[in-house]
């Protein structure tokens, strides 16, 4: 191994290291989630002390397998019993996103005082990568744009397991899941295993699915459940250890940006976060109404966390994985397709309101 090898590869295991270590004081502190949290506060405390924290982009996507297949063994017949309400929820959702995204360019804009194309493009909730590429493209701040979606997602995932237990009065289990393995796992229960992650990885390429290496596996591990093919179930220390990866990732984000650089957009991206976690209350407690008492799942639902974390969280509590999952994909889906067209026309017809300048812009 060359020496630019050794150095990646150093940075690799004291990252991990570093994830894990924290993921074992929260899960000591008895804290929900705690191999995410953990790993996520911990990594993102030392990329703003400066420390070389950073994981390959070949290292989240496995892990991220790994938890859509623990996501499908939740599938029952069951599962679908409220299917025929999803569309109203859906519906709901393109209404939360225009509102949402409305909100927080407003704010990114006139109180942050961002200028007009690194506010826009930092007020769409979802498609983190997306958005920074069509923010960089019409010309806005690639990095102020790719920190504060992450501060976004960062924000989230630390906050909502703690908002759902005290308002809900529902306790998230600190493995992230309840019906985990503790036994060994057998050697059958590894092939079905394997064969759900490989082979739903394929399938979700093949048909170029949204969060593929999430959904592919998810979907996979799903029908071999649904089917009665296998029961597996994945032990704990594995699922604690994708935790770990996906919470280190998510830390990542925040290194080789200056601390300053990283406070300002932690405190730009908590104003906006408040607002889109105030709608995703209200549009849940809405919903709740109409379709029954499933707030916390439309919560979850809505709220504006990556797609694979807030499944987790949707896992842990028992809520329809699939519901959660698919609103997810939509929202992101929905923030990419309409990004470009919804900015192109507020350009076009609200020209001098998106261009004036603003001081400090």
């Amino acid at each position: 191994m060359n020496r630019a090898g050794r150095k990646t590869g150093g940075r690799f295991a004291l990252t991990l290291s570093i994830g894990a270590f924290g993921g074992s004081l929260m899960w000591l502190a008895h804290m929900p989630l705690a191999w995410l949290l953990g790993a996520m506060l911990a990594t993102a405390v030392c990329a703003f002390a400066g420390l070389p924290v950073s994981l390959p982009k070949q290292a989240r996507p496995p892990m991220t397998a790994v938890i859509g297949a623990m996501l499908g063994t939740s599938f029952s017949p069951d599962t679908f019993a409220h299917a025929a309400a999803w569309s109203i929820s859906l519906v709901g959702l393109v209404a939360f996103i225009a509102l949402t995204g409305a909100l927080a360019f407003v704010y990114f804009r006139w109180i942050a005082r961002l200028d007009p194309v690194t506010a826009f493009f930092s007020a769409m909730p979802g498609g983190l990568v997306e958005m920074i590429t069509l923010g960089a493209e019409k010309g806005g701040d690639e990095r102020m744009i790719a920190l504060i979606h992450s501060a976004r997602i960062f924000l989230v995932v630390l906050t909502l397991p703690f908002l759902i237990q005290t308002f809900a009065g529902i306790t998230i289990d600190r493995t992230g899941i309840f019906s985990a393995g503790e036994m060994a796992i057998s050697a059958e229960d590894v092939i079905w295993f394997g064969s759900a992650v490989v082979g739903g990885v394929a399938l979700g390429t093949l048909l170029k699915l949204p969060a593929r290496f999430l959904v592919g596996p998810m979907l996979a591990s799903a029908i071999l459940h649904l089917v009665g093919v296998t029961d597996f179930e994945l032990p704990v220390a594995a699922l604690a250890c994708a935790q770990v990866v996906i919470g280190a990732t998510i830390g990542c984000r925040f290194a080789n940006a200056s601390p300053r650089l990283i406070l300002r957009a932690l405190a730009l991206a908590a104003g906006a976060t408040v607002l889109m976690l105030l709608s995703t209350v209200m549009f849940a407690w809405l919903l709740s109404l109409a379709g029954g008492d499933r707030f916390v799942a439309y919560v979850l639902a809505y709220s504006p966390g990556g797609v694979a974390e807030m499944s987790l969280i949707a896992l842990s509590l028992h809520v329809e994985v699939p519901f959660v999952v698919l609103h997810h994909v939509v929202r992101v889906l929905t923030v990419v397709a309409g990004a470009s067209l919804a900015f192109r026309l507020l350009k076009e017809r609200c020209g001098e309101f998106v261009q004036r300048p603003c001081s400090g812009s």
